[in-house]
């Protein structure tokens, strides 16, 4: 495989001081570009889709002389937008070593901006966006699945330094919806079976209530991948028990709250016990999977 060509920020800094004038190109996002970049750089995102088209836009000839970077030495975003230039083309693409750390370390020309807040930068008070707030939800027997959603009646989050200190949330059962069937009847029974006692048994129990007890944070996650391990409460049913779950948790440039998880809920701990095979016997065909797949996507703005 072919090695690409590197350029140290030494000699990089000369080409420009001297009017080489190659082009550089930061390839990372927009906010990372605002917030610091060299001199002299433009901004591609390698991330983007259309990142070439954008590259081929702005610099036409494929004979230019280029120079990429990204953070550091052990990003491998450089290494990405080398590798998608040269099969464009572009024959003069160079990484710059050590990405804008070297350059930053050398005490070369700069801009920088205002960072966006990260997570660990953040305090306060959070309400849950009951229009923006969802829960996918999917049953399974050995036979067929059913997928759905059910939204949020509200919910308020704590945050200090970006560590959940208290969270509670409460499901609204009524906005219950199947998503793999197209017949409203078939919807409406598939819901209603599921309000009864054979399930839920909403009617006498109207009130699912999640109640953080202690949210940890995972050492050394990274972006993407589950951030805070979450302990709680949850009611359904009318029984309460612990629940516990990793999820990712993070804040927008707008400041909002962003929480995801991915969980099976056992729903006969609760009590939920139709079509269980623990608990009936020869259910053949009627048998019903004890463990729910939920998907949650929370969001809280800022009060």
């Amino acid at each position: 495989m072919t090695q690409p060509a590197t350029i140290t920020a030494s000699e990089l800094h000369t080409l420009l001081r001297e009017g080489g004038a190659p082009v550089v190109i930061d390839v990372l996002t927009e906010e990372a570009f605002t917030e610091r970049h060299i001199a002299q750089a433009q901004n591609f995102c390698v991330y983007e889709t259309a990142f070439i088209d954008k590259v081929t836009e702005a610099i036409p000839s494929k004979d230019t002389t280029i120079v990429i970077y990204g953070e550091g030495a052990q990003g491998e975003a450089a290494h990405r937008a080398w590798e998608r230039l040269t099969g464009a083309g572009y024959a003069n693409a160079q990484i710059l070593e050590g990405g804008f750390a070297a350059w930053a370390e050398a005490g070369l020309p700069a801009h920088s901006g205002k960072a966006a807040p990260g997570l660990a930068d953040v305090s306060g008070q959070f309400a849950a966006d009951t229009e923006r707030s969802v829960i996918y939800w999917t049953g399974r027997n050995l036979f067929n699945h059913h997928t759905g959603t059910v939204g949020l009646r509200g919910g308020a989050v704590s945050l200090e330094a970006g560590r959940i200190t208290a969270a509670d949330f409460v499901v609204d059962f009524e906005t219950a919806t199947s998503t793999d069937l197209k017949d409203s009847s078939l919807v409406a029974a598939l819901i209603g079976h599921l309000k009864s006692s054979d399930f839920f048994d909403i009617a006498n129990h109207p009130e699912i209530r999640f109640v953080l007890t202690k949210a940890t944070p995972i050492p050394e996650a990274t972006d993407g991948r589950a951030n805070t391990h979450v302990e709680g409460d949850f009611t359904l049913r009318g029984q309460t028990h612990p629940l516990t779950f990793d999820a990712l948790i993070a804040v927008d440039g707008k400041g909002d709250l962003y929480a995801q998880a991915e969980f099976d809920l056992d729903r006969t701990i609760w009590g939920a016990n139709y079509g269980s095979g623990r608990i009936f016997e020869r259910l053949g065909m009627h048998v019903v999977n004890d463990l729910v797949h939920l998907h949650l996507k929370l969001v809280a703005r800022p009060v």
